[in-house]
């Protein structure tokens, strides 16, 4: 009988950084940007393509590789332009690497997000960029599962996730859950850090 090994990588499947924000702050400038009721998923965004964030800036030609977001320029949102204290976390990663897009992702009560991987978001993918995950509203009942075993993110940590890999998020809860991403192109600096937080 032959064991399968998983390749070997450089870096786990999950990481706490040593990152800690104030949970309150960010819960209270989300809830100013909080404008609608919403069914299942809902998306803020906070720094997105910059053709989009402002129509004067023409759409970019096509791309033959769409992957580490290299294909356009980014700008910060007129809601991020209105959080400073979501805009001054964010600056913690901005003054040190290339970061690209960032949400406020809402998942409502009693809702499930299906098992799925993100082929591009995994330091091990050599054109990628990675997803930094900093909760905000995450309840007990809300579960984060990454290659079927729960993730123990905690409001204020800051977590690297290695998305390339299997992962869902059942939210059993009678809240919304509320997480706040950061896409950015991996960096040495970035790198250091993860490598050093295993």
């Amino acid at each position: 009988m032959t064991n399968i090994k998983e390749p070997k990588t450089q870096f786990g499947d999950r990481i706490k950084l040593p990152f800690t924000f104030d949970v309150n702050k960010m819960l209270a400038e989300f809830e100013a940007l909080k404008l609608k009721h919403f069914e299942y998923y809902n998306v803020i965004q906070l720094r997105a393509p910059a053709h989009l964030v402002d129509t004067s800036i023409p759409f970019p030609p096509p791309a033959n590789d769409y992957a580490d977001g290299s294909w356009c320029d980014w700008l910060d949102t007129p809601e991020l332009k209105q959080s400073p204290y979501l805009a001054s976390v964010i600056n913690t990663f901005k003054e040190h690497t290339d970061v690209t897009l960032i949400r406020l992702l809402r998942l409502a009560p009693k809702s499930v997000v299906q098992e799925h991987t993100d082929p591009t978001l995994g330091l091990e993918i050599d054109k990628s960029v990675i997803r930094l995950t900093i909760p905000i509203l995450n309840k007990e009942n809300i579960e984060f599962f990454l290659n079927g075993t729960q993730v123990p993110m905690l409001p204020g940590e800051c977590w690297y996730l290695r998305l390339t890999d299997p992962h869902k998020v059942n939210n059993n809860g009678n809240t919304e859950r509320v997480n706040l991403t950061i896409d950015m192109r991996p960096n040495d600096w970035i790198r250091n850090i993860i490598s050093s937080s295993q």
